[in-house]
């Protein structure tokens, strides 16, 4: 026998959700295998299997959430496929998990159909964990109400019917669930109702905590694009021909951050405890729209890399996390993100920081304005606003200000980015 165990995923993630399970029990199989999709705040991941033979039991289902180390399934041995035993021993876990599929007992057990069949009608859909749950603390099942949108009883669930009284256990649930759906939508009208993916959930968690945990402020400014467009104009041929890549507005602002940083440190660093950590390299995040939300890869040491460099990087994590292939070390660290809200057309906003950060540069799109050149002059710019929000915990309103300038200035002569950045 060979467990299918949730296997390390760095550091940082200690639990997962079960994504996809690419096998069922009986399925023989090979080693390297893919067994199932383990979905993460941060990245998807594969488990194979570790030895060949049958798969003889599943004990989690998918969208269940299991934590490193735990077993979610077995694999015996070759025989295992005709052993009498295995079939019984697999067909109630699987029922468990997937109520909605009873004709795979029939075919398991098919002297023994109307014992399960009848047992598990009644019966309510529930997570391993939370039978055991349920049985050490004397709860039936049938008067849990499930806050899952499949039906399925969880952990959670057990432990809030727990809190309640036992008289009022029975009766309490039905109201409770039925009150807060009224509200929702208009009886009658269409609506769909979708489960959040886990790395939604935690985006939406760690947004939620940055404000809240973070003395967060933002500060504007506007860069006139004018010599960066012609800088790119002149040399964007050359510069493709010779990396292979094109000159693009990141590797600008990805320098112009890095020079700001170097005279403004505190915007590179983060507070643990009663203690500020600066950092004193230069790895940048780079905020990236996906199909699952937002992520932000880190070009590493980028104080270091060329201009070529940072734009081959930003391509090759951008395309990373599109295809949903990013590593945990692609996402690891980073010491201040650069979002660009241009790209869809943003004029303005304010970006929420990427804790532990103190600090994220806003870029937004480029907009022909007229500007004053001087006191008698006018001219038609092309302009773009950038916003810095800051923790103003340990970040000062003058600095985040003066770091904002910082950015502006050297934006606006790039040829000083190859001695400040």
């Amino acid at each position: 026998m060979n467990d299918i165990k949730v296997p390390e995923m760095g550091e940082s993630i200690v639990e997962g959700t079960i994504s996809k399970w690419h096998v069922k029990a009986g399925d023989s199989v090979n080693v390297g295998d893919v067994l199932a999709e383990l979905e993460t705040d941060k990245v998807n991941i594969e488990i194979s299997a570790e030895q060949a033979g049958v798969v003889s039991q599943l004990l989690r289902a998918e969208g269940d959430t299991v934590a490193v180390g735990e077993t979610i399934g077995v694999i015996g041995g070759a025989a295992a496929a005709s052993a009498p035993a295995a079939a019984p021993a697999a067909a109630p876990v699987v029922e468990e998990q997937k109520p909605a599929v009873p004709a795979a007992v029939p075919a398991a057990v098919p002297a023994a159909v109307s014992a399960p069949v009848a047992d598990t009608a009644s019966i309510p859909s529930a997570t391993p964990a939370a039978r055991k749950l349920a049985r050490e603390l004397g709860i039936d099942l049938t008067q849990v109400q499930a806050n899952d949108p499949l039906g399925r009883i969880r952990q959670e669930d057990i432990a809030a019917h727990g809190t309640t009284a036992p008289a009022a256990a029975a009766p309490a649930p039905a109201p409770q669930a039925a009150a807060p759906s009224a509200p929702a939508a208009e009886p009658g009208k269409p609506t769909e109702r979708r489960k959040m993916s886990r790395r939604r959930i935690t985006i939406a968690k760690r947004l939620v905590e940055a404000q809240h945990n973070a003395a967060m402020l933002t500060t504007f400014n506007e860069v006139d694009m004018t010599a960066i467009l012609d800088v790119r104009k002149r040399r964007k041929q050359a510069f493709a021909e010779k990396h292979e890549v094109n000159l693009g507005f990141m590797s600008f602002f990805t320098k112009a951050v890095i020079g700001a940083l170097k005279a403004y440190p505190l915007l590179n660093a983060e507070i643990q405890g009663e203690e500020i950590l600066v950092k004193q390299y230069y790895d940048i995040g780079i905020a990236v729209s996906a199909k699952e939300g937002l992520v932000v890869p880190v070009v590493r040491d980028a104080d270091r890399l060329s201009f070529a460099q940072i734009e081959k990087q930003i391509i090759d994590l951008a395309g990373k996390a599109r295809a949903n292939t990013l590593g945990l070390n692609d996402l690891a660290g980073g010491t201040f993100t650069i979002t660009n809200g241009g790209v869809f057309g943003s004029l303005l906003s304010t970006p929420i920081l990427n804790a532990p950060q103190v600090g994220i540069l806003g870029m937004h799109k480029i907009q022909v304005r007229p500007v004053a050149i001087d006191d008698t002059r006018m001219e038609n710019r092309p302009m773009m606003y950038i916003a810095l929000s800051y923790d103003h915990r340990i970040v000062d309103g003058a600095e985040a200000v003066r770091f904002l300038v910082t950015v502006k200035a050297l934006l606006e002569d790039p040829e000083s980015l190859l001695l400040e950045g």
